[in-house]
This record gives C-alpha cells, sequence and structure tokens, in this order.
C-alpha cells in the first residue's frame, strides 16, 4: 500500500494532480482545500496517500496534512460514501467546519456541501459523531499516547491564543513525529516550536 508521495508536481488541476517520483509519474486525486495549498508545478511535494483498491482499478488520494487524511478514512467508512464523495466533502467545507458540524449534529451545514443529501449526512452524523473527538479527527489515532495529554496540550495552546485548528495541527504534527516519547512539557514546547515556524 502506497501511504505517502514526495516527488516533483508535473501537473496539477482539480480533479488530478501528477507528482513525478523519479521519472514515474503518480495520478493523485485531491480535495480542494489540498490543491489550493500546492506549490507551483516543478516544485517538490509531500503528500500523505490513501490507496483506494477495487477489482478493476487502484486510485490514489493525496493530502496535504494529517486531518484531512484521518478524515477521509473516517468518511469511507461511512455507509454509502464512497471516495470521490468524501473528496467532495472535504472540498466542500473546511476540515475544522466539518468536525464541528459532526460533533454539534449540524445537519444543515453538511446539506450545503455538494453531493450530500439529507439521508447521507444523516448517516455521517450518526456514525462519526462519536468518533470526531473534541480534540480534533484523529489526533492520536493509532499512536499509543494518553488522550488526557493531547487534550491538555491543545488546551494550553488553545489558552495562549492560537486558534484550535492551527493548535490541533501542530500537536498531530509532533505526536506523528514522537509518539509516545513526548512528557506533556516536551509535547507543549515542540508544538510551539512548530508554532513559531508558522
Amino acid at each position: 500500500m502506497i501511504a505517502q508521495i514526495c516527488g516533483r508536481l508535473a501537473h496539477k488541476s482539480p480533479e488530478e494532480i501528477i507528482v513525478d517520483c523519479n521519472g514515474v509519474g503518480y495520478g493523485v486525486r485531491v480535495p480542494l482545500s489540498t490543491f489550493y495549498e500546492l506549490p507551483d508545478i516543478g516544485a517538490e511535494v509531500v503528500l500523505r496517500v490513501h490507496t483506494h483498491v477495487r477489482e478493476d482499478a487502484l486510485h490514489l488520494y493525496g493530502f496535504l496534512t494529517g486531518k484531512e487524511k484521518d478524515l477521509f478514512g473516517l468518511l469511507i467508512g461511512v455507509s454509502g460514501v464512497g471516495p470521490r464523495l468524501a473528496i467532495n466533502v472535504l472540498s466542500g467545507i473546511a476540515t475544522h467546519d466539518l468536525e464541528r458540524a459532526l460533533q454539534e449534529g449540524d445537519l444543515l451545514s453538511l446539506t450545503r456541501i455538494p453531493g450530500v443529501g439529507r439521508k447521507t449526512a444523516e448517516r455521517m452524523l450518526l456514525e462519526l459523531k462519536d468518533k470526531v473527538s473534541a480534540t480534533g479527527a484523529g489526533v492520536a489515532a493509532g499512536i499509543p499516547m494518553r488522550d488526557g495529554m493531547v487534550k491538555d496540550a491543545l488546551s494550553a495552546l488553545v489558552n495562549l491564543g492560537y486558534q484550535r485548528g492551527i493548535a490541533e495541527e501542530a500537536v498531530r504534527d509532533c505526536v506523528r513525529q514522537h509518539g509516545a516519547e513526548l512528557s506533556l512539557e516536551e509535547l507543549l514546547k515542540e508544538s510551539l516550536r512548530l508554532l513559531a515556524k508558522g
């Protein structure tokens, strides 16, 4: 399974991008949130990738952030939501707004997303509300770190004046890089170092 692609951006359009990895061009479908943040053609790009295999095809879906990939994984786990619709969802609403809508049961916000009808939105709320915690989808997914530590770090960063979405991204990156090795103080220090870089 392909989990990450690093290479030169050879082509980009809202439908698909091509990443050249040592002469091999990989076609990757991305949400608009990722597309808008891509560098210029010819620049290096690193994407987190979900490999979707069907009997007749293999498709790659790419994301610049772990949060987008985590939410994509949750969305395609919903009955009736395939990869194309999941990409449409991530293209039609910001990740922090999607998390908020799922947490608060905001059916109206979900049905405003192109391609999402009332029944699909209701299934998303039913199946994902408990999976999207107040700390964000999958902040520590698969990583052996105490949830309380992540929540405490996020709370401290928000209290320092950082926006929740930005703080979540910094904490997530630290958790992914260091796993369970960090204490709360070290997690905060590393998160602040990432935030300072901008």
